[in-house]
């Protein structure tokens, strides 16, 4: 399942603290829809019905099913980039 570094829990609780989510609120990554294995990342006030749903330490991440599985094995990181945003990788499980 993929998990997530200090650093990715602390920009996923400021992302979705920063957007007003509700307390049941995360970031989604989900298909981009392009058809070239992309994905996309918004932030929700709850998990769509068949996603899964990581949490740790209060940061909550919603997978759909296509990322679910290409993510499994996984590490979500996160640093800031030249101009202060943020800039997610990821990396491979050890």
């Amino acid at each position: 399942m993929l998990t997530m570094t200090t650093e990715a829990r602390a920009a996923v609780e400021s992302i979705v603290a920063n957007a007003n989510a509700a307390d049941t609120g995360g970031v989604r990554i989900a298909e981009d829809g392009t058809g070239a294995n992309g994905f996309a990342l918004s932030v929700t006030p709850e998990p769509q019905q068949d996603d899964t749903v990581v949490a740790e330490a209060g940061a909550r991440i919603f997978l759909d099913e296509t990322a679910a599985v290409a993510l499994d094995d996984k590490v979500l990181d996160a640093a800031p980039d030249a101009e202060g945003a943020v800039r997610f990788a990821l990396l491979q499980q050890p």
